[in-house]
C-alpha cells in the first residue's frame, strides 16, 4: 500500500564486476539527473556477487546518499539479481536500467508519459524513432536474429525484447517477478551471462493480460567482453524454449494462482 513515504520512481541497477563503469561516473550521473526531478525517488544497487570491489564502492556511495541502497546477491545471474532489487523497491514506478547507462536514465520521461495507460512501459531499439549509436554490426544482427526466435516461440509483436531499460507500476512488479519460473530462482553461477529474463517478463505480461507499450529510446554501445554472440544466442535458445516447456507444464499458471 502506499504511503507518505512511498517514492513515486525507484531505480533498479544491476552490477556484476562495474569498476570500469563506475570511474565513468554513471551513478553521479543518475544522481544529477533525478536530484533535478520534482517527484521523490529511490536508487537500488543490487549487486550479482561482484568480485573486483565493486559491492564496497557502491556501499561507500550508499552512505552519502540517503536516496540510495544497496542489495548484495549470490551470483545468480542478471534476471535473479534484478527481480531481486524490483521486490524491494518500495516506489509506485520501478524501472531497471543497465549499469553502463547505454541507455542514458534521462530517457525514463520517455517511458513516463504512459504510465496513465499502461502498467509495464519498456525501452526499444527497434521500432521507429529509435536511435543506436555506435552499434557493431554483429550485434545488431545477433538481435534481429534473436527477436526472430523470441517472435516465433514466446512474444509476437514486440520488436526489441532485451532492452534493459523497462518501467513497472508497483501492482505489475508485485505480479510478474514473483512468477518468473526459469529466471526465478537463486543458483549461483560462475559466468556474466545475462540470458533472456525479458523475454520471460514480457511473456507473463502477454499472459497475466498486463498492459504494456514498447517506446522507442536511444541506445549507446559501450565495448564489453561479456558478450559471445554464438554461445550467448544457443543459450537464449535453450531458455526461450524452456519458457515454452514451463507454459506448456502450466508452471507460471500455478505460480500466477499462487
Amino acid at each position: 500500500m502506499e504511503t507518505t513515504n512511498t517514492p513515486f520512481l525507484s531505480v533498479i541497477v544491476p552490477s556484476y564486476n562495474e569498476m570500469k563503469n563506475l570511474k565513468r561516473g554513471v551513478i553521479e550521473e543518475m544522481l544529477e539527473f533525478l536530484n533535478k526531478q520534482k517527484y521523490s525517488w529511490e536508487i537500488i544497487l543490487t549487486d550479482d556477487g561482484s568480485t573486483d570491489g565493486t559491492i564496497d564502492v557502491l556501499k561507500n556511495i550508499a552512505k552519502k546518499n540517503p536516496n540510495v541502497n544497496v542489495l548484495a546477491n549470490v551470483h545468480a545471474g542478471k534476471g535473479p539479481t534484478v527481480k531481486a532489487g524490483m521486490l524491494s523497491a518500495t516506489g509506485k514506478w520501478r524501472l531497471f536500467t543497465d549499469f553502463d547507462q547505454s541507455t542514458p536514465l534521462e530517457e525514463v520521461e520517455k517511458l513516463l508519459k504512459f504510465t496513465e495507460t499502461h502498467k509495464v512501459i519498456f525501452g526499444s531499439r527497434e521500432i521507429a524513432g529509435a536511435k543506436r549509436d555506435k552499434e557493431p554490426f554483429y550485434r545488431h544482427l545477433m538481435g534481429r536474429g534473436f527477436n526472430l526466435l523470441v517472435q516465433i516461440l514466446a512474444v509476437r509483436g514486440v520488436k526489441d525484447t532485451q532492452c534493459g531499460f523497462k518501467l513497472f507500476s508497483a501492482e505489475s512488479t508485485e505480479k510478474l517477478f514473483p512468477a518468473l519460473y526459469v529466471y526465478g530462482g537463486q543458483q549461483s553461477r560462475e559466468d556474466a551471462f545475462t540470458g533472456a529474463f525479458d523475454v520471460e517478463l514480457l511473456f507473463l505480461a502477454r499472459k497475466f493480460k498486463v498492459a504494456h507499450k514498447e517506446v522507442p529510446i536511444l541506445w549507446k554501445h559501450h565495448n564489453t567482453d561479456r558478450v559471445s554472440p554464438i554461445k550467448d544466442s544457443l543459450r537464449m535458445l535453450r531458455d526461450i524454449i524452456k519458457i515454452r516447456i514451463a507454459y506448456l507444464m502450466g508452471k507460471y499458471r500455478a505460480n500466477h494462482e499462487n
